[in-house]
């Protein structure tokens, strides 16, 4: 519950206070209104005693009175109005005008894991301005528990017990004393006493008023004599008071000087203020008023009426005015000039003491005498009555009925319990002793009393007295010095039911309940303290809910094990009650302390709620900004909202945004849709042309492709050898690879570089979090530009933005867009956000169907920042001890002068090869940019696949230079050139990386060079294997050639013909044929057998490192190795199936013996048929015999990865591989479609369908192992793509019948387009019954399939 600056025991013997009247003639009225001021207001500040007072007691014991305030009020202070304010109101305006102070102190209040801040407004002006103000702050600060104020809620519960309305089943409001007043300036001042004397005998006596109620019929008179120092003669005031002295008695009147100071010559000393606090608004005027006139409290010209059967009390609505002089109204009265906030202004600090002298005096003298001797007549009325014995006086009561009004008739009022008594009755004695007792301060005696009544008001079944009774009992043991008995909550509790259920009073029961919690709160009883609050809240009044679930969840944070959770859930039901009470910026408030529980916690649903009535509630105040903030936390986080509300909350941020915030200065942030800012990527240039026909363009990088690191690293390597190839066979210093495509992959701490009239495309990321479609208009990128020569063009000027018309989100659909932005300027660009209009689209078929502007009647225009956040630091100390990340410079490109800009389309390439096949293909180079280009130079991974016929050396070189007409291309302009191919030695599917290298003509570009890469795929089918080897003859060699034709038979050609075998050596040639003899043709699985007779060559040393080229013609026609493209291709493969060991020396010089270095030349066609045409192929093989005796081959090993095996301590004898027998058993078919083409834009994952044929070959039953898990070790070849993954069953048992053929159904699933080997099932199989393992089938040849991207 929250904290209090008063103490319980303050509080609730503030609560019940001695009530005193003032009546005042009219002229001291006036005198007191100089001050702006009634003269019951000029006492207010002062009721409070300083010292302490004295009473004795039945018992003649002496009682000390400490800390005693007295409360004085107006019997009526003005003419009756016609308007009235409902209590309900009055008090909804104290609420609302008490709210948490604006940029107060902060206090954070940590449990567990929870930190809560709360408004610290616990240091107030809300004790009497002449309080110990350092022991309060003391108090303050050395508090156990936390300092959290709720200023509305004192206000509220302050203002309530003011103006519960009287009643006559207690005393405790009741008047106890009258001050009558008339000023020392009357004519005659004590026939004015005389006058007022009267009026009160006539309004407690005549029976015409009902309202106030008076304690005792001889009220106590006081009579004060007000004399303004300013005006009036001091002499005759004090002859006036000694006149007074003899007719009233010293102890009965009092001489009151006022107005010491003039209003005019105020400010020379700096008087302080003490009735501000208790006049904070006029319109309120003293809600004490209520109980003096029964429920009417005069609100300046309007009075507020309440009506008297919410207490219990018969009757109907009554109020009373009361005006000495008729003729004049209190609007007549003559108020001095002085300012409507200024009070006291003719007061000076004596005037403050004789006030409070005057009412130490009153109550000394005359107050606490009065109380004294009336508690000694009831105590004497009492116990004479007791002496007839109190069992024959209750014995009496009973028969006769007592002092007890029997039942009324149905037509006469009720009382709600059913019972009355007159007001002589002694139970009511007892009461009307038990409350003087209590106001004085003697608990001990009162607790008595209210106990003694109490039994009697429950025989009597008199409910309502009885709970007032239980009530003032309870008050009174806590209230009791020394606590000689425990706080009796249990009266309290039947109290509350007692009021609520049987009387129906829920003012009274509220007054229980706010006194009780209290007490129960002091006592660290917070848990009982929140279980009684919340017992009172109903449906019958949203503000007093909203205040007790409040301080309920007050209670649960104080608590010794702060129970957070219930804190925030009673917290969000009094925002809810707020709100209904209409104390919108109270419900704020209560909705804003209970999100710093939920938030962050993975509660959506509740956090969604709160804010999403904090959005609505800040919009109602007016408080646009946070409205939008509170909306756009509800689409920011993910929702596991239905999608018809997460439309509602959609809407609610457009409509806030659209009626609010109207045409801003800058673009407000959006929250839809999210933004993946690591995803995005960057690409500089302009995006490659499809293909023209037959024309095939380059690859180029793209961001249609995924970035892969190894073929990047590829691409490096061949970058810098191509760079210093072209600077003199070395890199320059600050050499930097060029990055066209940049992500979070690539290295991006340097700006890219981009080219003037080229675009920057910014791919960006989008995804729709809700379950409603969105649609975006209007999308642009914002950014920045700075010159180079820091210029102050507009940047309009500088850049030329794009503008995507539409874009159109599914329900949690992630998209992808690209925008582009085209520099016209040198200079620093940098990408800073992006902007669209956000509007709630119906669904995709409205949109598509019903493009009408109804649908972004809801649409805001904003925009979403870029900031991309670097990689991790993890290279020092300090970076792995703390979080540092490091900068992204991918949307930041610096902006260069024009460069050329070159595209490569590549006529009838191939996609197949057979192994040594050569193939003639053209090449066309184009240059689409504004400058002209120079230094063409191609670099690939495969040296030996290709040739453009310019190669003049012949030594083995990574890079060739393009021959181009006049060695530069300009603008506008494009070539043909053409480019010969060889098929790999290897089969399978090879991927061929070219790096195509150009430069500017033109220099002082900070970009040096330019590059474009292209990738090809091609699929190596095999032609003739070709084994070779030497032996001693004489003084030469000879040399057996194996040549056999291995080509498939399915599609390959059927024949071969070796039309010439040539020889390449600095050492050997061959000079004769042996065999064959005549032309040499090959069908499918022949082998021929060649011998030739080589001779050693003899050079001289100048001449010792030249290749002696020899050509043996097999066919009808003479072919020179050196006349084709032979050379081109052969002095590649040679250097590298030949390393020259360091060091080597001629034959003259003593070589050993064995070494021959020989390579040998198969040149051989194919015809095949195409398209109903006959094509001769042409290849050519290679084989490199180093030493005699040994034997060498064309084909090139497949490279397999050894299988990991786990280290044996104990020698395992490892199993046998099954017999050939066993390894075929089965036949295996993949089905499938050739070429599949998928748009992975759409959806990244391409899965083909995939059909497996097992065929039985045996005539017994088989058990079919079929294994689709992936193998590390698998002997794949390397060549071929095997990024992708069969999806479904991983492995599966099957059992063939005899001869069975059966299909089994595979789904193989692709990440990016290529050429992949489908061949990958293991298949294990054995027959049925058997008892060893199962034998692994031979595989069949490679499945490729080709997925190409739509």
């Amino acid at each position: 519950m929250a904290q209090c600056v008063q103490s319980v025991e303050e509080f609730v013997q503030d609560s019940f206070v001695p009530m005193v009247a003032v009546l005042c003639s009219e002229e001291a009225e006036r005198v007191s209104m100089k001050n702006n001021l009634h003269f019951s207001e000029l006492l207010r500040p002062f009721c409070r005693l300083t010292s302490e007072g004295h009473i004795r007691d039945p018992n003649n014991q002496v009682h000390v009175v400490k800390n005693l305030r007295i409360c004085v009020s107006n019997i009526a202070t003005g003419p009756p109005s016609s308007a009235a304010m409902p209590r309900r109101r009055l008090l909804s305006e104290v609420v609302q005008s008490t709210q948490p102070q604006e940029g107060a102190a902060t206090n954070v209040m940590t449990t567990g894991d929870y930190e809560l801040s709360f408004s610290d407004d616990s240091v107030r002006a809300s004790a009497p301005w002449h309080s110990v103000w350092k022991q309060t702050l003391s108090e303050i600060y050395t508090c156990e528990q936390h300092t959290v104020t709720t200023p509305w809620f004192e206000a509220y519960r302050e203002n309530f017990l003011q103006s519960t309305p009287v009643s006559d089943h207690e005393f405790l409001n009741h008047y106890l004393a009258c001050l009558l007043v008339a000023s020392s300036s009357e004519a005659v001042p004590v026939e004015q006493f005389l006058k007022l004397s009267q009026e009160q005998h006539r309004i407690q006596h005549s029976g015409e008023f009902p309202l106030p109620k008076w304690f005792t019929p001889n009220t106590l008179k006081y009579y004060v004599l007000l004399h303004d120092v300013s005006a009036s003669d001091e002499l005759r005031a004090d002859a006036v008071y000694e006149d007074m002295k003899q007719r009233y008695g010293a102890q009965g009147c009092h001489l009151l000087k006022i107005n010491s100071c003039n209003a005019s010559n105020q400010g020379t000393e700096q008087i302080p203020d003490p009735w501000s606090q208790y006049l904070q608004r006029r319109s309120q005027d003293s809600l004490e008023d209520v109980v003096s006139s029964g429920g009417a409290v005069e609100l300046g010209a309007a009075e507020v009426e309440f009506p008297l059967e919410e207490v219990g009390v018969p009757g109907t609505v009554c109020s009373y005015t009361l005006n000495t002089d008729p003729k004049m109204a209190a609007g007549d009265l003559e108020i001095p000039a002085c300012g409507a906030e200024n009070h006291g202004a003719c007061l000076s600090l004596n005037d403050h003491d004789r006030i409070r002298h005057f009412i130490q005096d009153f109550t000394f003298r005359g107050l606490l005498p009065h109380i004294e001797k009336n508690i000694r007549q009831l105590n004497d009325q009492l116990v004479s009555r007791k002496g007839l014995s109190r069992s024959l006086f209750t014995a009496t009561k009973k028969w006769f009925g007592g002092g007890k009004i029997p039942e009324k008739s149905s037509a006469e009022p009720k009382s709600t319990c059913g019972v009355l008594y007159p007001p002589e009755a002694p139970e009511l004695q007892i009461r009307k002793m038990a409350d003087l007792c209590f106001l004085v301060q003697h608990y001990e005696l009162a607790y008595s009393c209210y106990h003694t009544a109490k039994k009697d008001f429950l025989s009597d079944q008199a409910m309502l007295y009885a709970a007032g009774a239980l009530e003032m009992a309870a008050v009174s043991a806590f209230l009791q010095a020394g606590a000689p008995r425990p706080y009796p909550a249990h009266y309290m509790d039947t109290a509350i039911q007692t009021y609520r259920d049987v009387c129906r009073n829920t003012v009274l029961a509220e007054r229980c309940a706010l006194l009780s919690a209290d007490i129960l709160k002091s006592q660290g009883k917070y848990s009982e303290a929140a279980t009684l609050l919340i017992k009172m809240t109903s449906e019958d009044c949203d503000l007093r809910s909203a205040l007790l679930l409040e301080q309920a969840a007050h209670c649960f944070i104080n608590m010794r094990t702060p129970m957070v959770r219930k804190f925030s859930f009673h917290m969000i039901l009094a925002g809810h009650r707020f709100s209904k009470a209409g104390q919108r910026r109270h419900a704020l408030r209560c909705y804003l302390q209970a999100l710093q529980v939920y938030r962050g916690r993975g509660w959506s649903l509740a956090e969604d709620h709160i804010n999403f009535t904090v959005g609505r509630q800040s919009f109602t105040l007016g408080q646009a900004e946070c409205a939008a903030a509170a909306f756009r936390l509800v689409l920011t986080n993910d929702s596991r909202q239905t999608a018809a509300q997460q439309g509602a909350f959609l809407r609610e941020f457009l409509y806030v945004h659209q009626s609010t915030l109207g045409i801003p200065e800058e673009l407000p942030l959006l929250p839809l849709p999210h933004i993946h800012s690591s995803a995005v990527r960057v690409y500089l240039g302009h995006e490659r042309r499809p293909a023209q026909g037959e024309k095939q363009a380059a690859t180029h990088v793209s961001l249609d492709q995924e970035l892969d690191h190894d073929q990047a690293a590829v691409w490096v390597r061949l970058e810098e050898r191509l760079v210093a190839a072209a600077n003199g066979g070395a890199a320059p210093a600050g050499f930097q690879p060029t990055q066209s495509c940049l992500d979070q992959h690539t290295d991006n701490q340097r700006p890219p570089q981009a080219v003037v009239n080229e675009p920057v495309v910014v791919e960006l990321t989008l995804r729709n979090p809700l379950k409603v479609p969105l649609l975006l208009s209007d999308l642009s990128l914002l950014w920045t530009f700075q010159e180079d020569d820091d210029a102050t063009t507009d940047e309009d000027e500088a850049v030329t933005p794009e503008v995507v018309q539409e874009f159109f989100l599914s329900p949690e659909e992630t998209k992808t867009i690209r925008l582009r932005l085209l520099p016209c300027r040198t200079g620093q660009m940098k990408v800073v956000g992006v902007a669209y209009e956000l509007a709630a689209a119906p669904c995709a078929e409205t949109l598509h169907s019903d493009p009408s502007p109804a649908l972004r009647t809801l649409a805001v225009r904003g925009r979403q920042d870029l900031h991309i956040q670097g990689p991790r630091l993890n290279l020092t100390k300090e970076d792995k001890m703390t979080v540092r990340h490091g900068v992204d410079c991918r949307l930041e490109p610096v902006i260069t002068a024009p460069m050329p800009l070159m595209e490569v389309f590549f006529l009838d390439f191939p996609t197949a090869l057979l192994c040594g096949e050569v193939r003639r293909t053209v090449v066309e180079f184009g240059n689409v940019g504004a400058v002209a280009l120079r230094g063409l130079r191609v670099a690939s991974t495969h040296a030996d696949f290709f040739t453009f016929g310019c190669r003049t050396t012949r030594t083995r070189t990574d890079e060739e230079v393009v021959p181009i007409d006049g060695g530069e291309l300009r603008p506008g302009e494009s070539t043909q050139l053409p480019l010969w191919l060889r098929g790999p030695d290897q089969e399978g599917v090879h991927e061929i990386h070219f790096l195509f290298y150009y430069q500017s003509a033109e220099g002082g570009s900070k970009v040096r060079h330019r590059v474009l890469h292209h990738t090809a795929f091609i699929c190596a089918s095999r032609s003739l294997s070709v084994r070779a080897s030497a032996r001693r003859s004489g003084g030469g060699a000879l040399v057996f050639v194996d040549v056999e034709n291995i080509a498939a038979s399915d599609g390959g050609p059927p024949d071969f013909q070796i039309l010439q075998v040539s020889s390449s050596s600095r050492r050997w040639r061959l000079h004769q044929r042996i065999n064959p003899t005549a032309d040499c043709k090959l069908s499918s699985r022949e082998r021929a057998k060649l011998c030739f007779r080589a001779a050693p060559c003899y050079h001289s040393q100048a001449e010792s490192e030249q290749h002696t080229v020899a050509d043996l013609n097999l066919g009808s026609e003479q072919t020179m190795s050196s006349s084709t493209r032979c050379p081109d291709f052969f002095f590649p493969v040679s250097k590298s199936l030949q390393p020259e060991a360091p060091g080597s020396k001629t034959l003259d010089s003593g070589t050993k013996c064995d070494e021959l270095d020989l390579t040998i030349i198969i040149m051989w066609k194919a015809p095949v048929l195409e398209d109903n045409k006959e094509q001769i192929l042409e290849g050519q093989l290679h084989v490199a015999l180093q030493t005699i005796g040994k034997d060498a081959t064309s084909l090139l090993p497949k490279e397999e990865a050894p299988e990991m095996m786990l280290l044996k301590f104990k020698s395992e004898l490892l199993p046998a591989p099954p017999p050939a027998e066993f390894s075929q058993l089965i036949k295996t078919n993949l089905e499938h479609p050739e070429n599949f083409t998928h748009s992975f834009h759409r959806s990244s994952l391409c899965v083909v369908p995939v059909a497996l044929t097992l065929s039985n070959c045996c005539s017994d039953a088989v058990d079919v192992d079929v294994d689709l898990r992936n193998r590390s070790g698998s002997s794949e070849s390397p060549d071929v793509h095997s990024c992708f993954s069969w999806v479904g069953k991983s492995r599966m048992a099957l059992q063939l019948q005899p001869r069975e053929v059966r299909s089994v159904g595979l789904r193989a699933c692709f990440l990016r387009a290529g050429v992949y080997n489908l061949n990958t099932p293991r298949i294990s199989a054995r027959t049925a019954g058997g008892s060893g393992s199962a034998g692994r089938q031979a595989a069949t040849g490679p499945a490729l399939i080709v997925i190409g991207c739509a």
